[in-house]
């Protein structure tokens, strides 16, 4: 984790932003200065006071995504001096304080890299593509009727913990953004496994697995080299661990249907 400045004086930047005005438009870094920063103010609100002040010279301000600004929507998907979310581990871009730069940096901001995710406009990316991989099996179907009784239904309390640590996942694609290959594996294996390890969950664990895993493909992901550079941005701490869990669990269901459509085929004796 960066260390944090110390120093409660205002401090001013140098912002070196990525501008782009549409999906098919060419994009450049332009230069911003930020003056008189309290360093108790988000990155996010920092922003803020630099459109203002480009809407006062009317100028286009620019465009990036927040909403909840409290680390639990993940829209705030920013790569601040090239890693995604900024220079401090286990929190998202709307958590950095400018309190982690010193007076006179120059900053580089820039949107998620990643063909899956597109510029829309400036620091805006398209990130759909993580709702077509949840659309594709990281939901339960079955019916379970009214809620059981707490006890009713005995989960270890190992395997209740793992669900609840690839259940933080937020969505917001910094694993893809910090991987050479621009991989979705770690998000994948954290909405698979959320599932996975609960009763709730077994009916369709191997399909979903499959499903999901071919529309991450489909969508143009790379691969899993194992840098585990994916986990290290994670705003959530998401263990690659997980990945290894998915990967089983995708063998096991892979090999099944193998068999399935290899007895379905037939074959009589001679």
């Amino acid at each position: 984790m960066a260390a944090e400045n110390t120093s409660t004086k205002n401090i001013s930047v140098t912002l070196r932003i990525w501008r782009q005005a549409g999906p098919d438009q060419a994009g450049k870094f332009v230069e911003y200065k930020a003056s008189n920063l309290n360093p108790n103010m988000s990155f996010l609100e920092m922003l803020d006071v630099v459109n203002d002040d480009l809407e006062r010279r009317n100028e286009e301000p620019i465009a990036f995504a927040h909403d909840c600004r409290e680390g639990i929507c993940g829209t705030c998907s920013l790569v601040i001096d090239g890693k995604p979310h900024g220079p401090n581990q286990g929190i998202a871009s709307c958590q950095t304080y400018m309190r982690s730069f010193n007076d006179g940096d120059v900053i580089t901001v820039e949107p998620f890299r990643a063909k899956p995710f597109p510029v829309i406009k400036d620091l805006i990316t398209d990130r759909s593509a993580f709702d077509k991989i949840q659309q594709a099996g990281g939901f339960i179907s079955v019916r379970t009727g009214a809620a059981p009784d707490a006890n009713s239904i005995p989960v270890p309390k190992e395997d209740a913990e793992l669900a609840m640590d690839a259940a933080a996942c937020i969505g917001c694609g910094a694993c893809v953004a910090a991987c050479k290959n621009a991989s979705a594996m770690l998000f994948v294996a954290a909405k698979v496994s959320q599932f996975s390890l609960l009763p709730q969950g077994q009916p369709e664990r191997e399909t979903r697995v499959l499903n999901m895993v071919a529309t991450m493909d489909e969508l143009g992901f790379g691969n899993c080299t194992n840098q585990y550079e994916c986990s290290a941005a994670c705003p959530k701490l998401i263990s690659h661990d997980f990945i290894a869990r998915m990967n089983r669990d995708y063998l096991k269901a892979s090999f099944r249907n193998v068999f399935k459509l290899s007895s379905a085929g037939g074959g009589g004796a001679g």
